[in-house]
C-alpha cells in the first residue's frame, strides 16, 4: 500500500468516530457529538468551501477496495476504470419541439456520484403537460434518503397542480369522483428512480387532491402565478409530510415509511422554464447558476440562488426576527442551526419544527425507532419551534440569447468548486465540444469520412474526453488540486475510498446542466 493512501486511511480513522445508525458518520469535533448534516473533514474550517485539508497531501497511488482493512487496499484503478465509475450515472436528453415550436431548452446532461450508501441525493426532470413548462430539480437528503426520495417524487405534481386552470382542476376532481382516469399531469424525462413509497401512494394522492380542492375553492380562472406556485408547492408539500405521519394509519409499512420521511430531511433547488421565463426556487444549500456569454465572447456567472446557512447574513437576520432576542446567541452554534443542522431551510426534519410534546406523542405510538434508524436528539436550547422552514427563495430571470446554460447541483459539488470554477469548466467544455464538432454540412457523409473522423479523434486522444458536462464537473470537483489542476492519482484515490470513509472526504454529488437554444430565444424577441 502506498504511503499516501495509508496516510488517508489512518488520518481518517483517527479523525472520525463511527456511531452505528444507518451508516451515518459523526465528527468528534462537534461539541455535542450529534448532527444531522455532517461537515466534511476535508472542510474543517469555518467555511465549507475551504479545501485546505483535502489538498494538504500529494496523492501518489490509488487502490480499489471495498473494506476498511488496510490489507484490502490491493487493486489499483486504471484510467478506464476511473472513467467507468465516473460515467456510470450520467445521462443526456434532447428536448423535442413544443407544439411545433423550438423550445428555449436545447438539451440537458446530468450525473451523480455517491458518497453515502445508499446515496441520499435525488434528481428529477419533467415536463408539465398542462402548461408546457419544464421542471428540473436537485434534492439533497440528510439523515437518510427517505425525505429526498419523497420530495423528488411529489414536488413536481404539487407544482403542476398549482399552475392548472380552474377548468382543468374541475376536470381532475370530476375524474376522481367518477373513478375515471386522471388527466396526465407530468411527463418524466429524468425520473427520481424506483419508488419505495408504493405502499403510501394513496395517501400521497389523497393529500394532492385536498390541495387541488382548496385551489378550486379560490375560484382563480388561470391558476397561480409561477412564483406563487413555487412558494405554495414547497410549503404545502412540507406541511403534508408533517401531517401524514401524525394521522392514524392501520398499515404498519405505510406508518414506518411516513415516519422515516418526516424525521429525515432534504434541501431542494428547482427550476421552472417556460419560453424565456426562468424561475428558480431554493430551500437550503443546493445551488443554481447561469452561464452567460457576452457579445465580446467573455463569460460571466449569474448566481440564481443564495445558500441558506450560517454564512448568509440575510438568513441569520430572518432567524433572529422569527425568534426572541434571548435566543440570538443560540440560534446558530458551531455554524449550524441550533448546533445541529447546516442548512437553515429544508423539507422534513420535524424534530426542528415540532414541539417536544408533539414529537413525544408521535414517537410513542409503538414505532421501533432503532430499527427505523430514526434520529432522536433535542438541542439544549430548543424553546420556540419551528426553527426550520421549507419556504423557498424564488428568483426570476428573463432568458436572453447570451444565456447559454444553467447548472443546478447539490452542495457536494459546491463544497469542492466555486461558482466561477463551474462556469469556467462548463464554458471550456462547451467550447471544446464546438471546436471538435465536424462540419458535415459542407462534406458528404459516408462511411469513409466517418471512419477517418474516428481515427483522427482517437489519434488526438479525444476519445477519453468527457462528453457529458456534469461528468466533467464531478471529475474536476474530486480530482483537482488547490491550484485547479487535475491530478489523476488524487481522482483515483477519491474514488477508491471505502464506504465508511468516502463521506468524510466528499458528499454525494448530483449535477444537471441545462443548455439553452439561443436561436429560439432570439426568435422570441424578434416576434418569431
Amino acid at each position: 500500500m502506498s504511503n499516501t493512501v495509508s496516510w488517508v486511511f489512518h488520518s481518517a480513522r483517527n479523525r472520525i468516530a463511527t456511531l452505528q445508525g444507518g451508516r451515518r458518520l459523526y465528527s468528534r469535533s462537534v461539541s455535542n457529538g450529534n448532527q444531522l448534516k455532517w461537515r466534511l473533514l476535508c472542510q474543517a474550517t469555518p467555511s465549507l468551501k475551504s479545501r485546505s485539508l483535502c489538498n494538504s497531501f500529494p496523492l501518489q497511488k490509488a487502490y480499489r477496495h471495498t473494506s476498511t482493512e488496510e490489507e484490502d487496499f490491493h487493486l489499483q484503478l486504471s484510467p478506464e476504470q476511473v472513467n467507468e465509475v465516473l460515467r456510470a450515472g450520467e445521462s443526456a436528453h434532447k428536448i423535442d419541439l413544443v407544439s411545433g415550436v423550438p423550445n428555449s431548452v436545447l438539451h440537458f446532461e446530468s450525473n451523480q456520484l455517491a458518497a453515502n450508501s445508499p446515496v441520499e441525493d435525488r434528481q428529477g426532470v419533467a415536463s408539465c403537460l398542462q402548461t408546457n413548462g419544464l421542471m428540473f430539480g436537485i434534492f439533497d437528503g440528510h439523515g437518510g434518503h427517505a425525505c429526498a426520495q419523497a420530495v423528488s417524487e411529489r414536488l413536481f405534481y404539487y407544482m403542476a397542480v398549482s399552475l392548472m386552470s380552474h377548468q382543468t382542476l374541475e376536470q381532475m376532481e370530476e375524474a376522481m369522483e367518477n373513478m375515471k382516469p386522471l388527466l396526465p399531469i407530468l411527463q418524466w424525462l429524468k425520473h427520481p428512480g424506483d419508488s419505495i413509497y408504493k405502499d403510501v401512494t394513496s395517501v400521497h394522492l389523497d393529500h394532492l387532491r385536498v390541495y387541488w380542492q382548496e385551489l378550486l375553492d379560490l375560484h382563480m380562472e388561470m391558476g397561480l402565478s409561477i412564483e406563487e406556485a413555487l412558494m405554495h408547492s414547497f410549503q404545502r408539500l412540507d406541511s403534508d409530510i408533517s401531517l401524514e405521519v401524525q394521522a392514524p394509519l392501520e398499515d404498519e409499512v405505510a406508518k414506518n415509511l411516513l415516519l422515516q420521511v418526516a424525521f429525515s430531511g432534504a434541501t431542494a433547488c428547482m427550476a421552472h422554464i417556460n419560453g424565456v421565463h426562468l424561475h428558480v426556487a431554493n430551500a437550503g444549500d443546493c445551488r443554481a447558476i447561469l452561464g452567460v456569454q457576452e457579445d465580446n465572447g467573455r463569460w460571466t456567472c449569474l448566481p440564481l440562488t443564495r445558500d441558506h446557512n450560517a454564512w448568509n447574513q440575510a438568513e441569520l437576520s430572518r432567524l433572529k426576527r422569527e425568534h426572541p432576542e434571548s435566543e440570538d446567541r443560540t440560534l446558530i452554534m458551531d455554524d449550524r442551526l441550533l448546533g445541529v443542522l447546516i442548512p437553515c431551510r429544508a423539507f422534513g426534519d420535524v424534530q426542528l419544527k415540532w414541539s417536544k410534546e408533539l414529537q413525544r406523542s408521535v414517537l410513542e405510538r409503538g414505532f421501533d425507532i432503532e430499527a427505523l434508524n430514526i434520529y432522536q436528539f433535542t438541542p439544549p436550547y430548543y424553546y420556540t419551534p419551528p426553527y426550520l422552514t421549507a419556504k423557498p427563495e424564488v428568483t426570476y430571470h428573463r432568458l436572453r440569447p447570451q444565456d447559454k446554460f444553467l447548472v443546478l447541483a447539490s452542495d457536494g459539488l459546491w463544497d469542492m468548486l466555486g461558482n466561477e470554477d463551474v462556469l469556467r469548466l462548463v464554458a471550456g467544455h462547451l467550447s471544446k465540444a464546438d471546436h471538435h464538432k465536424p462540419d458535415l454540412a459542407q462534406r458528404p457523409t459516408n462511411l469513409g469520412l466517418m471512419q477517418s473522423l474516428l481515427l483522427q479523434r482517437k489519434a488526438s486522444g479525444l476519445h477519453t474526453a468527457d462528453q457529458n458536462a456534469a461528468t466533467h464537473l464531478i471529475r474536476h470537483a474530486i480530482g483537482s488540486n488547490e491550484y485547479g489542476e487535475m491530478e489523476p492519482e488524487r481522482l483515483a484515490a477519491m474514488l477508491t475510498l471505502p464506504e465508511d470513509l468516502a463521506r468524510m472526504y466528499r458528499d454525494d454529488i448530483t449535477v444537471t446542466v441545462v443548455y439553452f437554444n439561443s436561436d429560439s430565444i432570439d426568435a422570441y424577441y424578434k416576434g418569431g
